[in-house]
């Protein structure tokens, strides 16, 4: 790989944007840091005590409302052509996901007692923070590599981008691996005539299916490893992992080729000709991801430091991955991120989205977590179908953390063969969890709107010229491509 320096008439960047994207960050934390301030005037309340307390309400449900309409505006409000323009910006989504949180604990304040509203608050935060922070970091340190060149696209050469894209996705998260290849990928296949299948495949491969090895893979494994799951145990999905991204490869390939085959050769001979190699900037940020990795791993408050042995206080893994992402900004040159084109909008959205959300699923999870033995879902299969179907129509993260619950309310609380034990102290079936974790990660891909980066893509390809498949139609895709590989993965690992 070259180590070439880009120019500044290379780069490019997008001011205004950038900085929508940090001042909703700032206002996120600013939020965050007040709820906490003013949740911590409360009394605790042990957690089963609030969930039993929330759970005996008659009108419990009135409670998840917000919940549910802010679960609702993130998917509906996009699609409406009088509120799209507004709800862009940044700060829309952050005043409707915080009005929608905080119309949650007023439900708790007036319903159960001020209290129980706080806990609630400390509950939610004490997720957000650490949540946002791992992506912010991510979304930094990636944001500071840029592949550039151009190779020669070719469907093989195609179908090895993906699969990179595949591995790639777990150590930069599927959003950082997103941002980091679909632009390189989109220029070095500028000259296709039909440029939408790699994209559509790009989403479901490198956004989605390929995150599953590591919990800072995706959103939703990252929840679940706050909520206890051991660092290492998402390796052991490595199997439908491998089943499931082969198989999206294979297809794609086909498909490629046929398309490859179909614009015949002198449509690619500009591509063969100046086939350049690819070339990485900015390679510094490889380290500091290991180092991202590996705080992660190895440092959770109230366990001992490895090789120190000192229990680690709690946020010193937040700091540690705050003071990378800044090393990261002061040590790479403003140019690499401008050729890569990075802003804080993306990162902006997801904290303004979650920032509310995070408060709002607070009800629904108390009570799923109380009567969730009642809804019948008890086999690994339905767990699978139930977690992948509200992933697909709602973002994946919060379903994921509602299952988890479900399944802890089925699992024996006391360890057992086949059960895992969670570093919160409780215990949950590993097939259990196994299925809802597949049916998070991977069919978040049936939609534009089941995980963060697919909508991100589609608007990066959109702005390149890629005439990208409406919302039905590409959910006609998944269905076609998706769903039959999904069907048979489940068969095989999950039954």
């Amino acid at each position: 790989m070259s180590n070439q320096f880009p120019t500044n008439s290379q780069a490019h960047a997008d001011t205004p944007t950038a900085s929508h994207g940090k001042v909703t960050i700032l206002a996120a934390i600013l939020a965050a840091t007040l709820a906490s301030l003013i949740a911590l005037r409360g009394h605790s309340v042990h957690t089963e005590n609030l969930y039993a307390l929330i759970a005996a309400r008659p009108t419990w449900i009135i409670g998840c409302i917000p919940f549910v309409v802010l679960l609702l505006s993130i998917a509906i409000v996009p699609m409406i052509p009088a509120m799209e323009h507004w709800w862009e910006r940044n700060s829309s989504k952050l005043l409707v996901s915080c009005t929608l949180g905080l119309a949650a604990l007023a439900w708790l304040a007036n319903q159960v007692s001020l209290d129980a509203a706080a806990t609630a608050a400390i509950h939610g935060l004490d997720e957000y923070v650490p949540f946002i922070i791992l992506l912010l970091s991510l979304f930094v340190i990636s944001g500071g590599i840029s592949v550039g060149g151009r190779f020669t696209a070719t469907p093989r050469m195609n179908t090895t981008m993906l699969a990179f894209g595949a591995v790639l996705a777990n150590l930069l998260g599927t959003t950082g691996a997103s941002m980091l290849l679909i632009r390189p990928l989109l220029k070095a296949n500028a000259h296709r005539s039909c440029r939408a299948p790699l994209v559509i495949f790009f989403i479901f491969i490198v956004s989605n299916c390929g995150g599953l090895l590591l919990p800072i893979g995706d959103p939703p494994l990252f929840l679940g490893y706050l909520r206890g799951v051991p660092f290492e145990w998402t390796l052991t999905l490595w199997k439908p992992w491998l089943f499931v991204n082969a198989a999206i490869l294979c297809v794609f390939y086909a498909i490629d080729l046929r398309g490859w085959k179909q614009e015949g050769f002198h449509q690619h001979r500009e591509s063969v000709a100046h086939g350049q190699g690819i070339t990485l900037h900015g390679q510094s940020n490889a380290l500091l991801l290991i180092f991202s990795v590996l705080a992660v791993a190895l440092v959770a408050p109230g366990k001992p430091l490895p090789l120190i042995g000192v229990m680690a206080p709690k946020l010193l893994r937040e700091g540690i991955l705050i003071a990378l992402a800044g090393l990261s900004l002061v040590i790479t040159p403003m140019t690499i991120r401008k050729l890569q084109g990075f802003s804080f909008t993306p990162i902006g959205e997801v904290a303004a989205i979650f920032s509310g959300l995070f408060l709002a699923m607070q009800i629904p999870m108390a009570i799923l977590s109380t009567n969730g033995g009642e809804l019948g879902i008890n086999s690994p299969l339905s767990f699978f179908w139930i977690t992948g179907a509200l992933s697909s129509v709602l973002d994946n993260a919060p379903t994921y953390v509602v299952f988890l619950e479900v399944a802890n309310t089925q699992t024996p609380q006391h360890i057992a063969e086949g059960i895992l034990p969670l570093t919160s102290g409780e215990f949950v079936r590993h097939d259990f969890l196994a299925a809802i974790s597949c049916g998070a990660v991977f069919m978040g891909a049936m939609t534009y709107i089941g995980n963060g980066p697919n909508l991100m893509v589609r608007a990066i390809a959109a702005k390149e010229g890629v005439n990208m498949p409406s919302f039905g139609r590409y959910i006609l895709w998944a269905c076609c491509v998706l769903l039959p590989i999904l069907a048979a993965a489940s068969y095989l690992f999950l039954r």
